[in-house]
């Protein structure tokens, strides 16, 4: 199966969208794209160096830059980061050129795979002077509402591989 427009997989960090695009990439037999691997790329500076030397709203101009650019190498399965969707502008380019799947875990499970990935670390800032979980609740009252907005289907990860997750969005798209 083909994918006519792209595929864009919004969440917050941890949720799993860079092991899901992979896997439906194979599925669909397409190509994949990580946006925050494409902002590294560009800036040649992990993200955390960015929000370091330049802040958020740097990271985040060059952020919309990196969606353009997804969005400009044709149909595809798009991992956004994050926090891509705070942007009204973002949220309606998505509207406009595909298909926004939403995964979305509970704020334990998120902390748990954030704490399990070591490179999350290295590459990725603290959003508020909050540790952890407290964290991850205060951005989910941000962002849930948003990603609810733009999701054109939800998916529970709990308790499922990135696997189990494809198969469910790809049974999705079949039903479209």
């Amino acid at each position: 199966m083909a994918i006519l427009t792209s595929l864009f997989l919004v969440g917050y960090r941890g949720s799993g969208k860079t092991s899901v695009a992979r896997c439906l990439a194979t599925t669909l037999k397409c190509s994949s794209v990580d946006t925050d691997d494409l902002v590294e790329s560009m800036a040649g500076k992990s993200i955390r160096e960015i929000f370091a030397s330049s802040g958020e709203s740097s990271f985040r101009d060059l952020e919309t830059m990196a969606i353009q650019q997804a969005i400009e190498s044709g149909p595809q399965v798009i991992s956004l980061g994050g926090g891509a969707i705070l942007r009204p502008a973002n949220r309606e380019t998505l509207r406009n050129t595909g298909k926004s799947i939403w995964l979305k875990a509970s704020p334990e499970s998120l902390a748990k795979r954030i704490a399990a990935d070591p490179t999350t670390g290295e590459r990725r800032p603290a959003l508020s002077n909050l540790a952890g979980y407290d964290e991850i609740v205060r951005m989910l009252e941000v962002r849930e509402p948003l990603y609810r907005e733009i999701a054109d289907f939800v998916v529970d990860t709990e308790g499922k591989n990135p696997e189990n997750i494809a198969e469910e969005i790809f049974r999705w798209m079949q039903a479209e």
